[in-house]
């Protein structure tokens, strides 16, 4: 076979690796929007988004997205707080203090905690966050959006850190040596010319983690309870989009029925959100690239 036919056969499978991934989100979409239209069209999408109540399971049924949107809101806020400090310090020191060796063997040993079930961080926000919180806070519900949202944290730190480290590499090595020729000190130059110099990269892996956090299922629906209220507290028992999902999806409740199609439209709810997250990621990076090419 000749490289001009290989070639040809190489870029003919890229095509349509390439194909399967939008046909396969196209799908994903038109089955949301088609359940979706159908629950829509026995519930207000006023009610859907303006009721405080989400009681679809019960005999006294309610509608209202927002407790689950703020169960989720909240336990990603929380995530976000903690992994945002934790992962950006430890990225300025791998960009701008480790040595390389170490740089290199620390980084993906960091990575692994992405690696990590997510079900073993569930049981570990139960087991060991929850108790530990509660010596702290007497009054600490056993479930709560508090610990699950710790445990998220620590989650998604490599993901802040990975994209903050790789963000701050990729500052042109001139802001660096003039700082220092100017008679700054190595600290002066990481968090007064670096990290702003990188904040756009930076600002994506929290966008990024961010996203990553509203879709975590496993650990909220262990550890964080499934109660849906529409509250800011985080020391009492909350339910996410997601663990709704998973409640519903369990088989207790008939396929087809109203309370079934509630699912749908949860996830096309969650699906906006990551829509709008990752987009606006994908701009501030286009972004960030434009700056400096």
């Amino acid at each position: 076979m000749s490289n001009k036919n290989t070639e040809k056969i190489i870029e003919w499978l890229l095509r349509l690796s390439a194909l399967v991934t939008v046909l396969t989100t196209i799908g994903i979409i038109w089955v949301l929007l088609s359940e979706s239209v159908s629950f829509f069209q026995q519930v207000s999408i006023i009610e859907f988004l303006t009721d405080t109540q989400w009681t679809p399971l019960y005999k006294d049924k309610h509608f209202g997205i927002m407790p689950l949107v703020s169960g989720t809101l909240l336990t990603t806020f929380i995530a976000v707080s903690v992994a945002l400090p934790l992962g950006l310090v430890i990225a300025i020191y791998l960009s701008e203090y480790a040595p390389k060796k170490f740089r290199k063997t620390v980084k993906p040993l960091l990575e692994i905690l992405a690696a990590v079930p997510t079900v073993v961080y569930g049981f570990f926000a139960l087991m060991v966050v929850t108790p530990f919180l509660q010596t702290i806070i007497p009054n600490l519900s056993g479930f709560n959006a508090l610990s699950a949202g710790i445990v998220m944290g620590i989650m998604i730190i490599p993901f802040v850190t990975s994209f903050s480290e790789d963000a701050l590499q990729a500052v042109p090595k001139s802001l660096k040596h003039g700082a220092f020729a100017l008679g700054s000190t190595r600290l002066q130059t990481s968090f007064r010319v670096m990290v702003p110099a990188a904040s756009s990269g930076i600002v994506v892996s929290v966008i990024l983690a961010f996203s990553r956090a509203i879709g975590e299922t496993m650990i909220v629906a262990i550890a964080a309870g499934q109660q849906p209220r529409l509250t800011a507290n985080p020391l009492v028992p909350i339910e996410t989009i997601t663990t709704y999902i998973v409640q519903v999806s369990l088989g207790d409740v008939p396929h087809g029925s109203l309370e079934y199609k509630t699912i749908f439209a949860a996830g096309m709810t969650l699906f906006v959100f990551t829509f709008i997250l990752n987009n606006i990621s994908f701009w501030i990076r286009k972004k960030f690239r434009e700056k400096y090419d």
